[in-house]
């Protein structure tokens, strides 16, 4: 019975996560009342609980982590200044005479708004706020527009700067160094978070174009679903390519200074976070409202970030107290060294617990505690990291609980039905589990670049 406290102590906080409670209270607080029943009971040493200090301090240390606050505001930076409006609009003409041209729009759109905020919830959000009514008023099939709307929301989760990358590149670092030094190597090699921003170029750019055939396939095939725009429109390209050129220069700024190694993704945080706020007074958006609503909004994000990582840290000291890691190890070495069943049994519960938990606790939580088993096994870094962001972007869109649909349910009109939504999505999870699976066979598409690129 001993042994299966750990395993308890999870269950238990998914049970309280579902019944509404607030996830860094429900994580901390589960962890120290098993604690507590275990220093009554003589199954935990209570002088583990004097850690705590020093790994909340070692998280306020941690550089790394300044680049989410930054990224946060860089992302609700240029959601205030209008710039996504004014893309999807000079877009949806360029591309609206062709089959689906409104769904490329959206997707090429989605893109790079994800390559710029990185937040899901917000994209997802805003897509459904300014595509959404125009997409049903031009006669999009309402599943196949919601469909299109939640799939590219959740882009953010693998095309970076993703926060999603960011924790779950800090998170598999610290893991790395671990599985090194319990191997024994004492001179462990740094697995970084501009390793997983690199690994993730390929496949995000190669999930953004399956989604492209998808809704030009569809619109060929079934055209009431997807119809194209018949009257004519005039386009003027300078306007196109004044829309287009800010967010792609800002993003090749941010991009491009980490992975030529000019810069640190902290620092090209802060160059994202000026240069957005820079466009939104270029544009005339920025004033002291407009100014308070973005620095609540974003240390209202990073504030619950924060919270969570701090009751994360004493949920997995806890779990490690009672011998979970020792479990979890016992369990994969039964597998007989297999490393392809153990990844895949890490994919198939992390996907599960996507249902209930958001990646932030998700990259806190598990990653923590399987990483360094998976990674002693030989599994490389950026493909484990990569593989894990992908199944996330997975569980978002995945009915009955899948967040994205939970945010476009949020502002959609009452006339489209949750069934309706819920069908959408379905082909894109087909995709992105393809997409899965073509780095499960050949994980060079993950590993390549960063190779080349000397960040391996």
């Amino acid at each position: 019975m001993i042994e299966l406290l750990p395993l308890l102590m999870f269950a238990a906080v998914c049970l309280a996560l579902m019944a509404g409670y607030p996830v860094a209270f429900t994580l901390a607080g589960v962890a120290l009342i098993f604690a507590a029943g275990g220093i009554l009971t003589g199954h935990f040493d209570a002088n583990l609980l004097l850690t705590i200090p020093d790994r909340l301090f070692g998280t306020m240390s941690n550089t790394t982590l300044i680049a989410v606050p930054l990224f946060v505001l860089m992302g609700v930076m240029l959601e205030k200044s209008r710039l996504a409006e004014e893309l999807l609009e000079n877009m949806a003409k360029l591309s609206g005479s062709l089959p689906g041209g409104l769904g490329i729009a959206v997707v090429i759109v989605g893109m790079l708004l994800a390559a710029s905020t990185g937040i899901v919830g917000a994209t997802v959000v805003t897509m459904g706020l300014m595509s959404l009514p125009t997409m049903l008023k031009r006669g999009y099939q309402p599943s196949f527009a919601t469909g299109t709307i939640c799939a590219t929301g959740t882009l953010g989760q693998i095309i970076p700067p993703s926060i999603a990358l960011v924790l779950l590149g800090d998170t598999l670092s610290t893991a790395y160094q671990k599985a090194q030094l319990n191997a024994g190597i004492f001179s462990p090699k740094p697995v970084s978070v501009g390793d997983l921003f690199v690994g993730a170029l390929i496949p995000g750019l190669l999930l953004v174009l399956m989604y492209l055939a998808y809704v030009f396939a569809t619109a060929k095939l079934k055209p009431s679903a997807a119809p194209a725009i018949k009257e004519h429109q005039y386009i003027n390209r300078l306007q196109v390519l004044t829309s287009l050129a800010p967010p792609i220069l800002l993003i090749v700024l941010v991009l491009g200074s980490i992975i030529s190694g000019a810069a640190t993704p902290t620092e090209a945080a802060g160059v994202g976070a000026l240069g957005a706020t820079l466009l939104a007074l270029a544009k005339g958006q920025l004033n002291w409202r407009k100014m308070a609503e973005v620095t609540q909004s974003t240390t209202q994000v990073t504030a619950m970030v924060f919270t969570i990582l701090i009751g994360a840290s004493v949920f997995s000291l806890v779990f490690r107290g009672f011998g979970g890691e020792e479990m979890i190890e016992h369990l994969f070495a039964q597998l007989g060294g297999d490393v392809a069943i153990a990844v895949l049994i890490v994919m198939v519960v992390i996907f599960l617990l996507g249902f209930i938990l958001d990646f932030i606790e998700i990259t806190f939580v598990v990653v923590p505690i399987v990483g360094p088993v998976l990674l002693a096994m030989g599994v490389d870094p950026v493909w484990l990291g990569i593989m894990i962001a992908i199944n996330l972007q997975t569980s978002f869109l995945t009915p009955p609980f899948g967040f994205a649909l939970f945010y476009l349910r949020g502002v959609a009109p009452e006339s489209v039905k949750t069934g309706e939504i819920y069908r959408g999505v379905v082909p894109y999870i087909v995709l992105q589990l393809l997409l899965l699976l073509a780095l499960a066979l050949w994980p060079e598409l993950a590993t390549w670049l960063p190779t080349q690129m000397g960040n391996k």
